[in-house]
């Protein structure tokens, strides 16, 4: 015997969702199945859930950029700025690489 399981989405994320797992060969019925036979298996959530925190890679503004760029030459002009061969030894020999 089969149940059925319905719930309610945003219409964006359904159709974001259906792209997403046609291109990867699916259906989002199918992504669900697999997410709850993980679920299972994991005896949890089949990945980690952390709170949201600011993303230091997250997009800046093109004025962002542009000041952390004026400020990388001035501290290029001053002369405070290492040979990035040095940095990489050093972050071998730090972490055993």
């Amino acid at each position: 015997m089969a149940s059925t399981i319905q719930i309610r989405v945003d219409d964006e994320l359904k159709m974001k969702s259906d792209n997403l797992f046609r291109d990867l060969g699916t259906d989002t019925t199918t992504a669900i199945r697999i997410f709850l036979t993980q679920a299972i298996a994991a005896n949890g959530f089949p990945f980690e859930i952390k709170r949201a925190q600011a993303n230091p890679y997250e997009a800046m503004r093109e004025e962002e950029i542009l000041n952390k760029l004026e400020k990388s030459r001035e501290h290029a002009k001053q002369g405070k700025y290492r040979d990035a061969g040095d940095v990489i030894s050093d972050m071998r020999g730090k972490y055993g690489l």
